[in-house]
């Protein structure tokens, strides 16, 4: 049984972006499944994206919306919260750990998808001059492009809470306009999350008081380490590419310092010129929590292994 027949395609976009999935679903008294049934097929049908208005996912619990808030709170009993970081999103081929997180988001189906910073590049706004002649692609095709990745994440993991933290490269999109256009501040659509309303932005998300996402903290090749001892906290961070979970253990119990690593690949072009072809130390990965009864497990990395496998639990996932 799909939503009801009686509605026309035009009246159930128009009543889905309205009013929510949930609503609809008991408007039309069907299921919320059948729902997000309908609306799957009527973008693939007409190549849109039928956009829902903010509020929270089945089973996941978030603080009031604020134009500009500081932290997003989540609450999670028991299931799967996904955390990418560093996509770098250039115009191109999907990378293989963003396949990864799209092949897990219909698998596991998590409670939230969180992309933890660095959505978008955005050299040519960038406080650093070129680096030779290196070509950099239009603010205007990142964007674009990162609307189809969004979207992709958006399909797969249709019922997840969608957060995205903000991190320095994304900043660098309202940074720009607030130093040489200020008078545009408060106008629509000269904000990043204008262009991404399925997802809320913060520079922080915290999941159940315990564990704490943001893009960066603390600096160096043992900011993991640092970074749970700074926070008092579970931590997991991006930024620094690294791809490491590392525990840490005092009288309180054991807590993590996790960094996410890069959704983007290592050799991405983004990265060609300003790394200079040194050896870096990246790995192309994304993060699986489980909550158990509200106590987190072990936090899992999820890893490029070649061009076509990630792998994860001792097995190589082709995507």
């Amino acid at each position: 049984m799909t939503a009801s027949p009686k509605v026309s395609d035009a009246d159930f976009v128009t009543l889905f972006q309205t009013v929510g999935a949930t609503e609809l679903a008991k408007r039309l008294h069907v299921s919320l499944r059948n729902v997000h049934r309908r609306r799957t097929s009527i973008e693939r049908r007409l190549n849109i994206r039928i956009i829902a208005p903010n509020g929270g996912a089945s089973g996941t619990k978030i603080s009031p919306r604020k134009e500009y808030p500081h932290r997003v709170d989540l609450e999670v009993k028991d299931g799967n919260v996904i955390i990418a970081s560093d996509a770098h999103y250039w115009p191109g081929p999907r990378s293989c750990a963003h396949r990864g997180l799209v092949h897990f988001c219909k698998e596991l189906k998590p409670r939230a998808v969180i992309l933890n910073g660095d959505v978008i590049d955005a050299p040519q706004i960038s406080r650093h001059p070129p680096i030779g002649w290196e070509k950099r692609p239009q603010l205007s095709d990142e964007i674009e492009t990162a609307k189809e990745r969004l979207h992709e994440i958006e399909l797969a993991a249709f019922k997840a809470e969608k957060v995205w933290t903000l991190g320095n490269h994304d900043a660098r999109f309202e940074t720009r306009l607030a130093s040489v256009a200020p008078e545009y501040a408060k106008i629509h659509g000269m904000h990043l999350h204008d262009n991404f309303p399925n997802w809320r932005s913060a520079w922080s998300a915290w999941i159940n008081d315990d564990v704490v996402v943001k893009h960066r903290f603390r600096g160096g090749m043992h900011a993991p380490h640092n970074n749970t001892i700074w926070s008092g906290k579970t931590i997991i961070t991006g930024h620094l590419h690294s791809a490491k979970v590392t525990p840490f253990d005092d009288y309180d119990g054991t807590r993590y310092g996790v960094d996410g690593g890069c959704i983007a690949d290592t050799d991405a072009k983004a990265f060609i010129d300003y790394t200079e072809d040194n050896p870096k130390n990246w790995r192309s990965a994304f993060v699986v929590l489980t909550f158990v009864d509200g106590a987190l497990l072990q936090p899992e990395l999820v890893l490029k292994w070649d061009d076509e496998h990630v792998q994860f639990r001792g097995k190589l996932v082709k995507v």
